[in-house]
Order: structure tokens, then sequence, then C-alpha cells
């Protein structure tokens, strides 16, 4: 197991690295570049004086030596201003080194965000934090119910339970986030009255008023999802000939299903749920956009719509390591569960 986990730890920093030199060097095209100068400037401002903006700081020097300072790797060293020789840092608003020093982002420093006028780490790191608290209430909504729906229809296949279970999950499954959001908005914002239809006052503390909401969006399709899994499995699990045989010995229904067929019918949902939270981060930028929600999606997309060079990489850094590490969980998580399975 130890040696699984090593091996796999080592492809996840091998695939972070490679996957976020792609990133970089997206973000760093020369539209992108052309873009950052503009809006650090004025909107009129002459093509020679973009690219003075641009060599003074720093974006023209090579590729893979501004990469290795990004990264951590290679010494930053101060800029200066060509004209008169004096060092200067790129923005007034971060605190950069004035002497050659290592400060990427092993060293911590994730750079600076051109739209917050802050550092990185200090806008990135209190989204992330109120994302993951979304995610924490989706995922105690989501996880209960969708278990507890599949096993209900699973135990009797073919049942009517059964059967206006499935139909349910299958509905809530083919729905958008975007739809969904929209039609609960409507409902219980609009109509009703119930719940506020903006959780943009969450941020200063939340309540059930302006959090409901954007939970119960997030949560209704990934339920029918994991729902279905379970159910599937459950199924295959009830047709199994050790079922049978406890049937056979004269053991009640209920603990045939709770001491021999819950445990080995929750493998494959364990599985499907480790691999939701990659799918919740994209479900945030949704759905975080749209009921103005300040967390981890809503800063991708302002970073995103305003050319935030840095802060981009950040976000992508945090979301590939995210769906790196769940996946790692989920594959040693299914060994334990799963004896039958064997890593090597």
């Amino acid at each position: 197991m130890f040696t699984f986990i090593a091996r796999r730890i080592g492809t996840i920093l091998l695939t972070m690295l490679c996957l976020t030199m792609v990133v970089f060097f997206l973000v760093n095209l020369e539209p992108n570049l052309k873009k950052l100068a503009i809006s650090q400037t004025e909107m009129h401002t002459p093509p020679d004086q973009l690219e003075s903006w641009l060599v003074k700081n720093g974006y023209r020097q090579n590729f893979f030596l501004r990469y290795g300072q990004w990264l951590g790797v290679l010494q930053k060293a101060p800029l200066a201003d060509p004209a008169t020789g004096k060092v200067q840092p790129r923005f007034s608003f971060c605190k950069e080194p004035m002497e050659p020093t290592f400060s990427g982002v092993l060293q911590g420093d994730f750079g600076c965000s051109t739209k917050f006028k802050t550092t990185v780490s200090a806008k990135l790191f209190p989204a992330l934090a109120a994302t993951g608290t979304l995610m924490f209430w989706v995922l105690m909504v989501m996880v209960p119910i969708s278990l507890l729906i599949g096993i209900l229809a699973g135990m009797r296949e073919g049942s009517r339970t059964d059967r206006v279970l499935s139909v349910a999950s299958i509905a809530t499954t083919a729905t958008p986030e975007y739809v969904s959001g929209v039609i609960f908005t409507v409902i219980f914002a609009s109509w009703l009255g119930w719940l506020n239809g903006s959780a943009a006052s969450a941020s200063q503390g939340i309540t059930f008023y302006n959090f409901t909401l954007p939970v119960i969006t997030l949560a209704i399709y990934g339920i029918g999802y994991i729902a279905r899994m379970t159910r599937a499995s459950m199924v295959e699990v009830m047709t199994q000939q050790y079922i049978r045989t406890a049937r056979l010995k004269g053991l009640s229904f209920g603990s045939v299903v709770v001491k021999h067929a819950l445990r080995n019918a929750l493998i494959a949902p364990f599985t499907v749920i480790m691999l939701q939270f990659p799918w919740l981060l994209t479900g945030v930028v949704i759905v975080e956009v749209m009921f103005r929600y300040q967390g981890f999606g809503y800063t991708l997309v302002e970073a995103a719509g305003n050319n935030d060079i840095d802060l981009l990489l950040g976000c992508s850094l945090v979301s590939v390591f995210i769906v790196l590490i769940t996946q790692l969980i989920s594959d040693v998580g299914y060994a334990y569960l799963n004896p039958r399975i064997r890593v090597q």
C-alpha cells in the first residue's frame, strides 16, 4: 500500500507540473498579455507604450525562466526601470522582493491579483474556504439522501417504490444546475418568499434564508446520480448467492440487507461520491455566479473576465490539486472497502 501511494503521489506531482505549465503557457499568450497591459494602463494607450509596460514588468522574459520563477525553483530578480535603472516592483499593491530571492508557489507566493489589488493568497484562500463551506453542506445533504434513495430502490427491484425513485433520480440528473437554480429561485424566492435569491450576504454570515438555494441547487443533481449508482450496485448485490443463502437460513430481510448487502453495495457509490468533488468544482462556478456567492467559482470567473493572470494560475493549481488528491483517496478507499482489490 505504501509503495502504491508513493507512486501515485509521484504521478500527481508530475501531472501537476505538466498541467500548470500548459495553463501558464495559455494565460501568457500574446492576446492575454495585451489585455493585461491595457487593463493596467489606459484604454487608448499606443501599442509602443503597451509593449514598454510589458517589458518593464518582466512579461517579455523567457517563458521557462518566468515559469521557474512562478514555481519557485528559480530566483526571482527584482525588475529595474529601463529608463532610470532603478529597482521597482511590478505593482504597488504587492510586496515583491527588492533583491534576488526564491519567491514562488513552493514558497507560498502565488503572485499578485491585478483585479482585486492584493496578493493572490489573500484572495484565493478565503474564497476557497467559502466554497469549502458550501461543498460541506452540499455533501451533508446530498450523500445521506442519495444513499437512502438508492438503497430503498435497489432493495426491491421492479417495485412501485423502485420505479418512482428511479424516475425522480433520472429527472434530477437530467436537469442542469442553471435550470434547477432558476426554478428554485422563482418558486422559493419570487413566489413564496421563503428564501433569499442571492447568497451575497452569506459572506457576512450563513443563515438558512441566504444559503439554502445554492446548497439545494448543487445537491439536487448529485442526489440523482449517486442514487442511480447506489441502486444499480444494490440490485447486483441482492442477486448474489450469499444473499440467497442468508435468506434460506431464516434471516429476516432487514437483517440480510444491513449485515450482508449494505457494505458490498456501498463500494461503488463510495468511488462515485469521491468523484463528485471535481464535479462540484465545476458546478460551483455556475451556482456561485448565479447566486453571487463569493467563493472559488466566483473568483475564477472574475479572474478570467479581467485577465488576472496570477489569480488564474492560482485557481488552476488548486483545481488540479483537489481533483488528483480526491482520485487518490478514491483509489485507496476502494481498495480498503473491497478486499478482493490488491494494489501494487
